[in-house]
C-alpha cells in the first residue's frame, strides 16, 4: 500500500470520499456557482448550525472528568450503591459556569458559580446540580424567569442594568441572604479550582430500612479558597475573559488536580417538622453546630475533554436525574428545577439529548422511549414500544421503590405565601455572615454593594437604595451606615427614614 493512500480519507458527512474541499464547481474558470455541488451546500449548512442554542442561564463555563472516592462510611443513612463501600470509585464530570452571563462573558464577573457534578453509577446517572453557594436569591420556582430577567440585559438599551437588579433585589428582601454573599469577595472566585461547591436543595437519602433523612451536600476544595478582590476582578476582566477556563485547563495538564471533600449535614425527618428555619427553604442554611458536617469522600479531576463542544457544551445535568437511595425534598426551587431542567435540554438540543456520549448512562437503560431528532441507539430495534406487553422480560423491580413521604395530617394543597409568618425572617442570616466577617472582609462587602448600587439610576433611584438600605439595616446596623455613608445617603434620626441624595 501506498504512503499517499494509507492516509484517511476525506468524507463527507455520509463517509463519501471527496477531492474538491476548497473550490466550488461553476460555469467556466469566472461563471456562477452551480447547485450540483453539494459538498459547498454540506459545508455551509452545517456551518449554519454548529452553535446549539445557549444556555439561558450558565451560558459560560468549563469542565473536566475526573473520579469520586468514597473514604467514609454512610450506608446507615443511604443505600445508594456509589457510597456502599470505602474505597468504592465512581467516574465523574464536573461542569463550572457563571450564572448570569452570556457564553462570551468574562470569568471574573461578579457573579455566583455553577457546580454541577455528574456521577455515572451502575444505578444510572446521578446529576447534583449546584452553586458555589449555599443559598439562592429565591424560593419559589414561579420567581425564577422574573429573577433571571434582572440579571440579563435592559429590553430597551440590551445593556445590564444595576436598577433593573437593586429594584428586583429591593421588593424581595428573601434574596438578602444571597446578595450579602454576592458582594463579599465570594462573589468573584479566583479561580474554578479555588471555591466551594454546594448542592443547595435539601435532598433525602433512603436507607436499607427505608428511612428517610433529609441531606444537604457540601464540596470543600481542598485548594483552599482564593478570591480576587472587585478591582482584581475588574482588570482580569480585560486581561483575560477566559482566565478560570484556562485556570483549570492549565493545572489539570501539568499534573496538578484539583480535588475537593464531599461533606453532608443529616437531618433526621421526624426534626424537619420543629427546626427553627424551613429546612426546605433555598434562602437559608442548616447551622453546621446542629447538624455537623460529617465526611464521605474526595473528588478529584483529572481530564480535561478532548473536544469542548462535544463534552462540555453538550453536557445536560437536571436535578431529575438521581438514583436509587437519593430522592427530592418539598423544597420548592428544587421541584420547579426538576420539570425545568430537561425541559431546557429539550429545547436546546433535542429530545434525546441523554444519547449523548457525556450524558449516556454507561450502564444498562431500559424503557419505552422512541423516535425523535438524533435518535442514535437503535431505537429499540424491533422490540415492543409499550409496557406491559407479552413480548420483552423488562420488569419494573420492587426493591427499587421509594418510601412514602409524611407530608402530615390535613393538608391542603394551596398558593401558600412563602414568606408567611414563621418564613419572613431574612436578616437574622444574612446578618451573622456579615458579623462572622473579619473587618477587611467587612469593608470589601460594604465597598463592593457600594460600587454596584452607583449604578442605579432613573427616576426611582432614591426609592430603591432607600428600600434596600432598610434590608440592610435590619440586617446589621454596621452594614447598612457602612452603605449609607458610601452611597453619601443622608440618614435622617429625626424623620426615621433615609434619603438617597
Amino acid at each position: 500500500m501506498s504512503e499517499q493512500t494509507s492516509h484517511p480519507k476525506l468524507t463527507t458527512a455520509s463517509g463519501k470520499p471527496y477531492y474538491e474541499h476548497e473550490n466550488s464547481m461553476t460555469a467556466g474558470p469566472r461563471g456562477p456557482i452551480l447547485l450540483e455541488d453539494f459538498i459547498l451546500h454540506e459545508k455551509l449548512a452545517h456551518f449554519n448550525r454548529e452553535r446549539t442554542p445557549e444556555r439561558v442561564v450558565h451560558a459560560k463555563g468549563t469542565g473536566a472528568y475526573g473520579t469520586f472516592t468514597v473514604t467514609h462510611d454512610i450506608t446507615k443513612y443511604t443505600k445508594a450503591k456509589l457510597f456502599n463501600e470505602i474505597g468504592k470509585e465512581t467516574r465523574v464530570f464536573l461542569r463550572f459556569s457563571t450564572v448570569g452571563g452570556e457564553k462570551g462573558s468574562a470569568d471574573s464577573e461578579r457573579d455566583p458559580r455553577g457546580f454541577a457534578v455528574k456521577f455515572y453509577t451502575e444505578d444510572g446517572n446521578w446529576d447534583l446540580v449546584g452553586n458555589n453557594t449555599p443559598v439562592f436569591f429565591i424560593k419559589d420556582p414561579k420567581k425564577f424567569p422574573d429573577f433571571i430577567h434582572t440579571q440579563k440585559r435592559d429590553p430597551r438599551t440590551n445593556t445590564k442594568s444595576a436598577t433593573m437588579m437593586w429594584d428586583f433585589w429591593s421588593l424581595n428582601p428573601e434574596s438578602l441572604h444571597q446578595v450579602v454573599i454576592l458582594m463579599s469577595n465570594r462573589g468573584t472566585p479566583f479561580s474554578y479550582r479555588h471555591m466551594h461547591g454546594f448542592g443547595s436543595h435539601t435532598f433525602s437519602f433512603i436507607n436499607q430500612d427505608n428511612e428517610r433523612f433529609f441531606v444537604k451536600f457540601h464540596f470543600k476544595t481542598l485548594q483552599g479558597i482564593q478570591n480576587f478582590t472587585d478591582s482584581e476582578a475588574t482588570v482580569m476582566k480585560g486581561l483575560d475573559p477566559d482566565q478560570a477556563q484556562r485556570d483549570l485547563v492549565e493545572a489539570i495538564d501539568r499534573g496538578d488536580y484539583p480535588r475537593w471533600a464531599l461533606k453532608v449535614q443529616i437531618m433526621p425527618e421526624a426534626e424537619a417538622a420543629t427546626y427553627k428555619w424551613n429546612p426546605f427553604d433555598l434562602t437559608k442554611v442548616w447551622s453546621q453546630k446542629d447538624y455537623p458536617l460529617i465526611e464521605v469522600g474526595v473528588l478529584e479531576l483529572n481530564e480535561i475533554p478532548d473536544n469542548y463542544f462535544a463534552h462540555v457544551e453538550q453536557a445536560a445535568f437536571a436535578p431529575a436525574h438521581l438514583v436509587d437511595g437519593i430522592g427530592f425534598s418539598p423544597d420548592r426551587m428544587l421541584q420547579g428545577r426538576i420539570l425545568s431542567y430537561p425541559d431546557a435540554h429539550r429545547y436546546r438540543i433535542g429530545a434525546n439529548y441523554e444519547q449523548i456520549p457525556v450524558n449516556r448512562c454507561p450502564f444498562t437503560v431500559n424503557n419505552y422511549q422512541r423516535d425523535g431528532a438524533m435518535r442514535v441507539d437503535g431505537n429499540g430495534g424491533s422490540a415492543p414500544n409499550y409496557f406491559p406487553n407479552s413480548f420483552d422480560n423488562i420488569e419494573a423491580d420492587e426493591s427499587y421503590k421509594e418510601p412514602a413521604q409524611h407530608l402530615g395530617s390535613n393538608v391542603v394543597a394551596d398558593w401558600y405565601d412563602r414568606n408567611a409568618e414563621g418564613e419572613n425572617d431574612h436578616y437574622t442570616q444574612p446578618g451573622d455572615l456579615f458579623r462572622l466577617m473579619t473587618p477587611e472582609e467587612k469593608k470589601h462587602t460594604i465597598s463592593n454593594i457600594v460600587g454596584a448600587m452607583q449604578g442605579i439610576d432613573g427616576p426611582k433611584r432614591a426609592e430603591i437604595i432607600n428600600r434596600q438600605l432598610c434590608h440592610f439595616f435590619r440586617a446589621d446596623i454596621g452594614l447598612g451606615l457602612g452603605v449609607a455613608q458610601g452611597l453619601g445617603v443622608d440618614i435622617s434620626a429625626h424623620s426615621g427614614g433615609v434619603h438617597a441624595n
